[in-house]
């Protein structure tokens, strides 16, 4: 990359930036002693989940652009570095490949790297290192080696911000063999989940939906709930299932209370997992159904939603009463903020998908 470019990048994550600061003005997570539950946004929930687990595990470590005194451009590794020091909490230079090619060695070591992409944008310069290597060295090395490393990804939109800092790139990392692909929809998951993935001897693609760092909600730090790769019902209905994951959830809660109002029960599964896909209870809810709406803010074209569809038409094909239908980003690169709620799926779009889906 020119110098040129750098330059670029560093303007416009500094203008990105700050018109998401106000999760610094949070109180700061509560140390490992202070158990119970405890209400936090998903920003502090996941900086309580990194303390936590580096408190517990010294070969835990954080690697990532400006994630040391700065706490990171979302402030979700703020505080990190005055606790734990500069030689645990590492500021790397504007370099994905070299972050994530770095983890690897450091693996191989024995340590635990916890890597931040800054955005979701910005992960395609470390696509190799990922999908070619680290995904693949406990196979080519007949499990002898282990990559207990995790990468998290601020991914999606609704932030207002520009192409390269609202994308969805989950589907290229959950087609990949030996990547574990994880993305939580609340406070409560994320702290668990971070946890989980830092425990796992596999590599995980960590994607954190970055609309929904600032909501609050209840994180119980004594009881996790369910495993990392589990999906679950976050709404109860019985005439149409909806799914999705990540920001999206927060969507289909909306459009299910919308659906109440008019006479439509909805029932709302959160996939949390995108690779391994926790089938389950999603076929469980289909079974009770009868329908399926699939949605997504990443792009449709050989998207997960387009495996769910196919693996759910497969699976429960006597139980269906509709064809599976899918709601999602437009096949087009992200567009300029103004047009992003255009864009991006909304209740409305949801909602008339819902209706197309008892039309049959």
């Amino acid at each position: 990359m020119s110098g040129i470019d750098e330059e670029v990048r560093v303007t416009s994550d500094t203008t990105a930036g700050a018109s998401v600061m106000d999760v610094a003005t949070e109180s700061a997570a509560p140390a490992d002693a202070v158990r119970g539950v405890h209400t936090m946004s998903m920003a502090k929930a996941i900086n309580a989940g990194l303390a936590d687990a580096m408190r517990a595990d010294e070969k835990v470590l954080l690697m990532g652009e400006d994630i040391g005194p700065l706490g990171g451009v979302f402030r979700v590794t703020e505080g990190l570095s005055a606790e734990f020091g500069e030689k645990r909490v590492l500021d790397t230079p504007l370099a994905e490949s070299g972050i994530v090619g770095t983890a690897i060695g450091l693996a191989m070591r024995g340590y635990r790297p916890v890597c931040e992409i800054q955005f979701d944008g910005f992960i395609f310069p470390a696509f190799d290192q990922i999908t070619t290597q680290l995904a693949r060295q406990t196979l080519r090395h007949e499990g002898r080696v282990t990559m207990p490393v995790v990468i998290r990804v601020p991914y999606g939109g609704h932030i207002g911000s520009i192409e390269h800092h609202q994308e969805s790139p989950e589907a290229y990392f959950a087609h990949t063999p030996g990547l574990r692909v994880v993305s939580p929809s609340n406070p409560h998951d994320a702290y668990w989940m971070v946890r989980e993935a830092i425990e796992s001897n596999d590599p995980v693609l960590f994607l954190e939906p970055k609309s929904r760092y600032w909501p609050k909600g209840p994180v119980d730090l004594d009881h996790a709930g369910l495993p990392l790769h589990a999906s679950r019902v976050m709404r109860q209905g019985t005439d149409v299932t909806v799914v999705g994951h990540g920001a999206m959830v927060s969507t289909l809660l909306q459009a299910a209370d919308i659906a109440a109002e008019e006479g439509t029960s909805v029932e709302v599964v959160d996939l949390r997992s995108l690779s391994p896909i926790d089938y389950g209870p999603l076929l469980d809810s289909v079974h009770r159904t009868g329908r399926l709406v699939v949605a997504q803010e990443a792009y449709g074209n050989v998207s997960v939603g387009s495996e769910i569809a196919a693996t759910v038409a497969e699976r429960a094909f006597y139980s269906l009463e509709a064809p599976v239908l899918r709601v999602s980003g437009f096949d087009t690169p992200f567009p300029p903020a103004a047009l992003e709620t255009e864009y991006l799926p909304s209740p409305d779009r949801v909602l008339e998908a819902v209706d197309r889906a008892l039309a049959y």
